[in-house]
């Protein structure tokens, strides 16, 4: 198909693509980013790796790009292991593409964006953590490079709670 045929309807449901990293040690924890306090969205709060997808982008290179920017890690494996799609409006969403790995160095380097800090997967409800998190990090952290990536949707019910679903 031409690149003149590629035409973007203004009046449909259109999303934002991201990224989302999560990487796992060998002592049962993941690391996280807590946001600085500057950050628009989840200041101080912890959340995986990742950012926007940009122009010429294909998702793993954006999980590569964004890996690096936020803690400097370059050349790490990363697996493709969810996509969730994410309802912020009728016409608004989020297409969250979503990569593990395995590291187990230090030391870490922080950046702008926050503070790098590992924190116990059986201990994450104890800390300030993104609402998704809760849901979505056992998912990926059992989840098996043979295994067909997870599919999932999560909307806001109309009294604002958060609501995921995987298939």
């Amino acid at each position: 198909m031409p690149k003149s045929d590629q035409i973007i309807d203004q009046n449909r449901y259109q999303v934002v693509p991201r990224t989302l990293i999560f990487l796992f040690d060998n002592h049962n924890r993941v690391l996280l980013l807590k946001g600085s306090s500057t950050k628009k969205l989840w200041a101080r709060r912890l959340n995986g790796i990742g950012g926007h997808i940009e122009a010429g982008e294909d998702i793993f290179e954006s999980a590569q790009r964004e890996l690096y920017e936020e803690t400097g890690i370059v050349d790490l494996t990363l697996q493709f292991c969810a996509q969730v799609m994410v309802d912020v409006s009728e016409k608004v969403g989020v297409a969250l593409f979503i990569f593990r790995g395995e590291f187990d160095k230090e030391p870490l380097v922080s950046s702008k964006e926050g503070a790098l800090t590992w924190v116990a997967l059986d201990q994450l409800s104890e800390f300030p953590v993104v609402e998704d998190l809760l849901a979505i990090i056992p998912r990926v952290a059992v989840h098996q490079s043979a295994s067909s990536p997870m599919i999932g949707k999560s909307k806001y019910g109309p009294d604002g709670e958060l609501k995921i679903t995987f298939r």
